[in-house]
């Protein structure tokens, strides 16, 4: 199967969302939360991620997380994951109980397309205080691919990992897990980066932007937001609308994509140091706002 099927597949099965101007998003990807080890990029950013997270919360965004959200290449298992980051996901939580939590698998959490692994590891944690299981993402589904559909214009703007452009990551992705486990994991101390990353590899991240690209233009250039590179990516209005939120393990600082107001706009969360020697956590505008409609003035 070739990456523009895979892609026509992901947008043909994927999960409508309405939304109007009214409606607000913060799209993240690219997580990659671990175990709190060495090995674990997003352990550097979780505090800024965090505190992120709790204003969209307070803000009253959705959460929309494009693939790659847990890191279950290198660790075996979600439950090593929950115990490092247990904020992070009791927040989570919190977004899910009202309905505005929508989860994406990518290449890298590529286990959570099996509903029953879901439900076995996702629904529950055990709290050692109380000694008995508490719920947590109880009866949540994750999907390949959203659809936001606007209910006035009809515009959608189309959300996968992207990894459906890269035939290794996608076909491949129990060999490419495989690999990491018993060879880059290890490596990754010495700053051996994984090769077949197109996060690492230049040259890979071009063909899987060209393939996506290619499958934009043959149809109808629909707005499509992506993760999966970790390179941001925001498009002027006339050129292809691909959008690529970035991720959340860049070196100090996490990029994300929001929506709000009808307006699309590429931003960045990173700790500033103030004049007083007070260090903060400060979002700053990258991109936009750039009015989703004008994507379709421009076709």
């Amino acid at each position: 199967m070739s990456s523009d099927s895979r892609l026509t597949r992901a947008y043909n099965n994927a999960k409508v969302i309405p939304f109007d101007d009214s409606s607000k998003f913060i799209l993240f990807s690219d997580c990659h939360r671990g175990d709190n080890s060495f090995s674990d990029e997003f352990a550097n950013n979780r505090n800024i991620y965090y505190h992120a997270l709790k204003f969209y919360y307070t803000e009253g965004f959705d959460y929309c997380e494009l693939g790659d959200g847990d890191e279950l290449w290198e660790n075996i298992n979600f439950e090593s994951i929950f115990e490092a980051h247990k904020n992070v996901f009791k927040l989570l939580k919190q977004f899910h109980l009202e309905h505005r939590l929508h989860m994406i698998w990518g290449n890298h959490d590529m286990v959570y397309k099996d509903e029953a692994y879901v439900k076995k590891h996702l629904s529950s944690y055990f709290e050692p205080i109380d000694d008995k299981d508490k719920s947590l993402f109880e009866g949540i589904k994750y999907h390949e691919a959203l659809i936001l559909k606007h209910k006035e214009t009809q515009q959608e703007v189309f959300l996968t990992h992207g990894h459906q452009a890269d035939w290794w990551n996608y076909t491949f992705w129990r060999w490419g897990r495989f690999l990491v486990r018993v060879l880059w994991k290890p490596l990754q101390v010495w700053g051996i980066a994984d090769p077949t990353s197109p996060a690492k590899n230049y040259t890979e991240l071009i063909k899987v932007e060209r393939r996506t690209k290619k499958w934009i233009l043959k149809n109808d250039l629909k707005v499509t937001v992506v993760g999966h590179t970790h390179r941001p990516r925001f498009p002027e209005p006339g050129d292809i609308p691909l959008f690529n939120d970035g991720s959340c393990v860049h070196p100090r600082s996490i990029t994300g994509i929001e929506i709000e107001k009808g307006c699309i706009s590429l931003i960045k969360w990173q700790i500033n140091t103030t004049d007083d020697g007070t260090l903060r956590v400060v979002r700053i505008l990258l991109e936009g706002p750039q009015k989703l409609k004008d994507y379709i003035e421009n076709i």
